[in-house]
């Protein structure tokens, strides 16, 4: 699951016995080399599929770890592009990596459930952050991102389809979910990692309350499942008046 540049098995324990914030500052220095990491070909489908609605003026990154999806935005924002995150190291190994050319860069170290901005945004994106928000968080959250979009904006993110009951995905994800459950029981401060919290169908639904029109775009690079239904989908949230 690692390369040889990742973090050892010690690294990881220390990690999960800490506070979210402090996990990913320990971490930061080498999360590029784990699978937390969302993959490249998910960021160029996203990517792909926001350069066709766009372009956009402004983006933000939402949780935006070391920084892959502000790569993304300065393909499709033109004016300037923000990543916000609360881990202090993993914002340190982000600059670092500020994509050469293309519009402005910045960035925020912030709590996403409290933005210090204003409806300046057409555009944001989160990749792989919504584990660390339990469902009774998603409201805020939704209308954190709202108040900062301009009318019209859109907030947009990848979904995997789950994985089947009998697959051995569905399992391991299920055993995790379980693990830091019990961590969280008996150990303080908390891990809040949660891969089977973030359910569609209520996704939408609190989407919808915070005052977004919501569509769903296949994307097509991942292909269909038996059924027909998409591999991956882009959530797109749009911001009503």
């Amino acid at each position: 699951m690692f390369s040889p540049e990742g973090p050892s098995v010690r690294e990881l324990a220390v990690q999960a016995l800490s506070s979210v914030e402090h996990g990913y500052d320990l971490l930061a220095p080498k999360f590029d080399h784990t699978p937390f990491r969302t993959p490249d070909s998910v960021l160029e489908a996203v990517g792909s599929a926001l350069r066709r609605m766009g372009p956009f003026d402004v983006g933000l990154d939402l949780c935006c770890g070391t920084g892959a999806g502000v790569d993304v935005l300065a393909r499709v924002c033109r004016r300037g592009v923000t990543g916000v995150d609360f881990s202090a190291g993993m914002l340190a190994v982000a600059a670092q990596h500020t994509p050469p050319a293309g519009p402005h860069v910045s960035w925020v170290r912030a709590d996403v459930r409290a933005l210090p901005f204003g409806p300046a945004f057409d555009l944001v994106v989160s990749f792989g952050a919504f584990g660390h928000f339990l469902p009774g968080e998603l409201p805020g959250l939704f209308g954190q991102v709202r108040s900062v979009l301009r009318p019209g904006g859109c907030f947009a993110f990848p979904v995997v389809a789950p994985p089947r009951p009998a697959s051995r995905a569905y399992w391991m994800l299920l055993g995790f979910d379980a693990v830091m459950r019990v961590r969280n029981a008996v150990w303080r401060p908390p891990f809040v990692m949660y891969y089977r919290a973030f359910r569609m169908g209520e996704v939408r639904r609190e989407l919808e309350r915070a005052g977004f029109r919501v569509e769903l775009h296949a994307l097509p690079e991942f292909g269909r499942r038996r059924d027909g239904s998409p591999r991956v989908r882009m959530v797109v949230a749009r911001r009503l008046p």
